[in-house]
């Protein structure tokens, strides 16, 4: 009996090592497989969108300019990065690239109103107001996309957002149906902090993006259709 035991303690550890090299090699290889799924989808998006940005000057004439929500300061005012985003669509309007401006943001409590505050600015700059249509339900960039084209009409747009955000925006829009190119709005420094927050915070979006168009397809706050250019 001693020998038994003896002998199954002298095999043991070789057995040991096995499992603990294979359980290893299937952990390495579950790490693998969920970087390449977290970080491929932005890879993919970004090269989609290369192709689908320009500059101010560049860009082909359309009717529409979608201009998506970037938060809000304390006081009710955009942000530096919801103010660059309505000045690249006004200066999109006073070169005669588009016709109307889609501001596009969140209003779902009574004291944030984000496409109030990017009318306010764009009026400031000396855009008319009959050029600016206001979305107050484009709580997300999946919302805004959904209901561009459900809601107002609009069958192709370009798209007025900073870089970070650009290519999970083109892709969404596209995917819906929506056919967007884009003008990047980075005509101000930005902190590498908060540059860095903002794409970390892609890598997600823009995976949730992706199981929101081909998986889960939620639908958004709709409502009676306003489209911005009625057929007569």
């Amino acid at each position: 009996m001693l020998e038994r035991v003896a002998s199954f303690i002298v095999e043991f550890p070789p057995m040991w090592k096995s499992f603990l090299k294979w359980t290893w090699r299937f952990i390495r290889t579950l790490i693998l497989l969920g970087l390449l799924v977290f970080f491929l989808p932005r890879i993919i998006t970004s090269i989609y969108a290369a192709f689908r940005t320009f500059s101010v000057e560049d860009v082909q004439s359309g009717r529409v300019a979608i201009v998506f929500g970037a938060g809000l300061r304390r006081d009710g005012t955009p942000t530096a990065v919801l103010r660059d985003r309505v000045e690249t669509a006004a200066q999109l309007y006073f070169d005669g690239k588009v016709e109307k401006l889609l501001m596009s943001g969140d209003n779902r409590f009574v004291d944030y109103n984000e496409p109030e505050a990017m009318r306010q600015h764009a009026l400031s700059l000396g855009v008319p107001d009959e050029v600016l249509v206001l979305d107050y339900a484009g709580r997300r960039t999946y919302d805004t996309c959904y209901r561009a084209k459900a809601i107002f009409g609009v069958k192709s747009a370009i798209l007025v957002t900073q870089k970070f955000h650009m290519s999970r925006a083109l892709f969404t829009c596209n995917a819906l149906g929506l056919k967007a190119v884009g003008v990047e709005a980075d005509n101000y420094y930005y902190l590498k902090r908060s540059r860095l927050y903002w794409n970390i915070r892609e890598q997600f979006a823009t995976v949730g993006a992706i199981w929101d168009v081909y998986f889960k397809k939620p639908l958004p706050v709709l409502g009676e259709p306003e489209p911005i250019f009625p057929v007569s």
